[in-house]
């Protein structure tokens, strides 16, 4: 008897494409080791992107709700088979935000109240625009 995941055949492929598309327009850090993921890299790369079940669909996760999906390099997803990681176990280092921020400051050392003092005195505007398809 042959099985057949519900994110690859079925009522949840859609779903999944769609988040898919979401995750790759929205993030660039891998979930699993914390560094960043190159998108010029394409599939048979073992550093190349792919979306990695938070719970694998094999353990009952959900194959297409965008809050069980992570970005993650093919590699890493493999090594990470499917087993479940207790939060904060999985990254080397730590992952402040998986979403792409603007390079004008270091986020690392970000500091909201130390920001709204500086912003009293000067106003900086960034816009950002993304297309979801």
């Amino acid at each position: 008897m042959s099985y057949s995941r519900a994110d690859r055949k079925g009522a949840h492929r859609a779903n999944y494409e769609r988040n898919k598309k979401r995750i790759f327009a929205t993030q660039n850090t891998c979930g699993i080791c914390g560094h960043q993921v190159d998108f010029s890299l394409k599939t048979p790369h073992p550093m190349s992107a792919t979306i990695d079940h938070i719970i694998p669909v094999a353990k009952y996760g959900h194959p297409s709700d965008i809050d069980n999906l992570q970005l993650a390099h093919w590699t890493c997803n493999r090594q990470k088979s499917d087993k479940i990681f207790k939060q904060g176990h999985e990254t080397k280092q730590q992952v402040i935000g998986n979403r792409n921020l603007p390079q004008s400051m270091n986020w690392m050392e970000y500091n909201s109240n130390q920001t709204n003092k500086k912003q009293e005195n000067k106003k900086t505007v960034i816009r950002i625009r993304r297309k979801i398809k």
